[in-house]
C-alpha cells in the first residue's frame, strides 16, 4: 500500500458517512450524482469495494467533497486547514440542540489536571440518562477527571463548506461504582474504547452547564 492509497472500505465508510453528515438518502444522492443507486449501496457496503474515478468525481461534488478526501488524504492532518468563509456567523446553541449534537455516543475531549499539569484527553463517550460517560483505565489520564469538576467539549467541522459546531458540558465527574450501572453503560456503548485495551472504568459527568455555538456561512 502507497503513502496516499486508502485501505480497502475506506472510501466507502467515508462516502456513506459525509452523506448521513448532509442527512442524504441513497437514493437522493444516487439522483444528485447520475449513479446507480445499488451501485452506491454495493460501495458503501462492500470491504472490496474499489470505484472508478468516473463515479468518484460524481459523488464527491454531490457530496460538496473531494476525491481526495474520499480517499482519506486529509486523515493525517488537522481539522480547520480550510479557509473561513465569507461573511461567517456565530450564533449559540441552546442546551437542547446541544445535547441533540452529542447524539449518544461519539468522540470528545475531557480536561484532567495530571502531575505534569492540564491537559485534555481524547475519550470514547456514551450519552445515557442525561449524562456524558466514558470508559478507561484506572492508571489512565482519563481516570483523573472522577471526583472534579470538569469540562467536556465535542466539536465536528464541513471542511467544504467551513461550518461547524461546537458543544462544551462542564459538571463533576465521578467513578461509577454501582455494578449495575456500569453493566448498563457497557450495554449501552457503540463500540469498545478506540484506543482498545482493557478499561473497566466508567467515568460519569453531570451537566452542571451545556453550551454551544455553530458556524455557519452566510
Amino acid at each position: 500500500m502507497t503513502r496516499h492509497s486508502a485501505p480497502v472500505g475506506d472510501i466507502g465508510r467515508r462516502l456513506a458517512l459525509r452523506r448521513q453528515e448532509l442527512g442524504m438518502s441513497r437514493e437522493q444522492l444516487a439522483e444528485r450524482a447520475g449513479i446507480a443507486s445499488s451501485y452506491l449501496q454495493y460501495v458503501e457496503e462492500e470491504p472490496f469495494a474499489f470505484p472508478g474515478p468516473t463515479f468518484l468525481l460524481r459523488v464527491a461534488e454531490a457530496l460538496g467533497t473531494s476525491v481526495p478526501q474520499l480517499h482519506g488524504a486529509d486523515a493525517g492532518l488537522p481539522p480547520g486547514l480550510g479557509e473561513a468563509a465569507e461573511n461567517a456567523v456565530l450564533a449559540p446553541l441552546g442546551p437542547e440542540e446541544c445535547m441533540a449534537l452529542l447524539s449518544d455516543h461519539g468522540v470528545g475531549r475531557v480536561s484532567v489536571t495530571t502531575g505534569d499539569g492540564p491537559a485534555i484527553v481524547p475519550v470514547n463517550y456514551t450519552v445515557a440518562d442525561g449524562c456524558v460517560a466514558f470508559r478507561t483505565a484506572p492508571s489512565a489520564a482519563p481516570a483523573l477527571a472522577a471526583n472534579h469538576e470538569v469540562a467536556f467539549e465535542v466539536d465536528r467541522f464541513d471542511e467544504a463548506l467551513s461550518e461547524g459546531w461546537s458543544v462544551l458540558v462542564l459538571g463533576p465527574a465521578a467513578m461509577v461504582t454501582d455494578a449495575a450501572d456500569a453493566r448498563d453503560l457497557q450495554e449501552r456503548a457503540h463500540s469498545g474504547p478506540w484506543a482498545g485495551g482493557d478499561r473497566p472504568v466508567w467515568i460519569r459527568i453531570a451537566p452542571r452547564r451545556v453550551t454551544g455555538r455553530r458556524v455557519t456561512a452566510a
